[in-house]
């Protein structure tokens, strides 16, 4: 009887532990989400920070102050942004400057749908016209709101650009308070430990960045390869400068796809090759998404490949394209201090590459 009582006991206990981390879990998930103003760009002040911690350290112990040495890392950080930045908008110059070629191949194209409609389905020209004039305005009504959203993301976009590196600044100028601060917080207990916690955490920021600029290497081959087959002309070119843009969520693919859809339509008359080159990168990017980055991203992690996949789609759901860049090492943050701690062992064995048997 005394057993049965204490099995009973133990299983309400192990109910109510996982209650309490599922609770846990829905009101962090929550919110991140409806905090993800404040979140994103602290985030990924903090992930700047820890990877420009190294050089900053490197300067100051060779006698450069922490204003100097934070400020050189943060205008090193800028200027690789301005260089996206710039790129970016080389390449929307170009596409408009192509751009009356490109409506011309349109319109032209539009005309020939038009009048294999009038063959085989008997709908005349000016029925089809008089249906898209009917339904202009409809579309009008559509693409307002859609335009007001992107105004309202764009805002926010760069209000969050802005606070990144000032974010980064501040981590990094204030590194010594925050650390004595979880000293403070953890206690005693944990004094040793979170030393090495530390330190791992900013040795995964690392190999995280190494991770992802492989797989930018991976992206831009393929996507050269696949603008090769097709006959695009400076299709290396194009295929890397298209796996670089990535880094900036939305824009940075649609705009760089641009200038090698408007290519394909220069150099061939068939509308099948903008359409294959379409093709490429919407294959490509969905094995970036999909098999690439979290293979690749995993391996220099050491955390599996499912704990990386869970990781991307709960990141893409709480904060879009900016969660699936964060989550992941947050997930390889909390696989090291699941290795510190003995009650964690079975978290350690979810997260882990190379659980142990």
């Amino acid at each position: 009887m005394s057993s049965y009582i204490n099995t009973m006991i133990s299983s309400t206990r192990n109910i109510t532990n996982v209650l309490k981390y599922l609770q846990i879990a829905v009101l962090g998930s929550a919110a991140l989400y409806f905090g993800k103003t404040l979140f994103i760009p602290l985030f990924m002040g903090l992930l700047i920070a820890m990877v420009m911690y190294p050089i900053a350290r490197r300067l100051e112990n060779k006698g450069v102050t922490k204003i100097i040495s934070v400020t050189f890392c943060i205008t090193i950080v800028a200027v690789i942004f301005a260089a996206l930045i710039g790129l970016l908008l080389w390449q929307m110059r170009t596409f408009i400057r192509d751009w009356p070629m490109v409506a011309h191949k349109l319109e032209e194209v539009f005309r020939q749908v038009q009048l294999w409609l009038a063959k085989n389905f008997q709908l005349t020209t000016e029925v089809q016209d008089g249906w898209l004039q009917n339904h202009a305005g409809n579309l009008v009504s559509f693409l307002a709101p859609a335009l007001r959203g992107m105004v309202n993301v764009s805002a926010n976009t760069l209000f969050m650009l802005f606070m990144i590196p000032v974010f980064a600044a501040l981590f990094l100028y204030h590194r010594q308070v925050f650390v004595r601060f979880l000293r403070q917080f953890f206690g005693p207990r944990y004094e040793g430990r979170l030393e090495q916690i530390i330190q791992q955490v900013i040795g995964t920021y690392f190999r995280y960045i190494k991770g992802m600029i492989m797989v930018y290497i991976i992206v831009g081959i393929l996507n050269s390869l696949g603008l090769m087959a097709l006959g695009i002309p400076h299709a290396i070119l194009f295929g890397m400068l298209t796996a670089i843009m990535t880094i900036i969520p939305y824009f940075g693919i649609i705009i760089s796809a641009m200038l090698p859809v408007s290519a394909a339509w220069a150099t061939h008359e068939s509308i099948w090759y903008p359409l294959g080159v379409i093709g490429v990168f919407s294959f490509v990017q969905y094995l970036e998404a999909n098999v690439i980055f979290p293979k690749v991203v995993a391996v220099q992690l050491n955390v599996s490949t499912w704990a990386t996949l869970v990781a991307i789609l709960a990141g893409s759901i709480i904060w879009g394209m900016a969660g699936m860049v964060l989550f992941i090492p947050f997930v390889a943050i909390l696989k090291i201090v699941a290795d510190h701690m003995n009650d964690w062992k079975g978290l350690r064995m979810l997260l882990s590459r190379n659980p142990p048997i």
